[in-house]
């Protein structure tokens, strides 16, 4: 679960606490437009976490109020994960953001490459 902490200091703060991390912004991508997904269809949407950190972070995502888990009770157990209105709103504030990184992504690589880039 979410670590619980105590005043932010700031909005920045309290938005990072929720959204920080590597996987994250990763599932509330995954999971815009109203999309509901199922465990599995998450796990293909972001190949490289491993089950265990998926479903720690939804964990977190959920305690946070982003992230809302439909269990339905058949057999096999099928469990869905959708946005909450919280975390609709989150996603659109993320929005200019994950713009930002596709404007500047060759000169972001550049430079973690260690080469210069003349991208503006």
């Amino acid at each position: 679960m979410a670590k619980e902490r105590g005043p932010y200091a700031c909005g920045l703060d309290a938005a990072v606490d929720v959204v920080g991390g590597k996987w994250k912004p990763m599932i509330l991508w995954a999971l815009h437009a109203g999309r509901t997904l199922r465990f599995g269809e998450l796990k293909r949407h972001i190949p490289a976490v491993s089950e265990k950190v998926l479903i720690q972070q939804l964990r977190e995502l959920e305690s946070d109020g982003i992230v809302h888990r439909e269990v339905y009770r058949e057999v096999p157990p099928k469990v869905e994960y959708s946005l909450t209105d919280l975390g609709q709103s989150l996603n659109a504030a993320l929005l200019p953001l994950g713009l930002w990184g596709d404007q500047h992504m060759r000169q972001i690589v550049a430079c973690k490459e260690g080469k210069p880039s003349n991208a503006a």
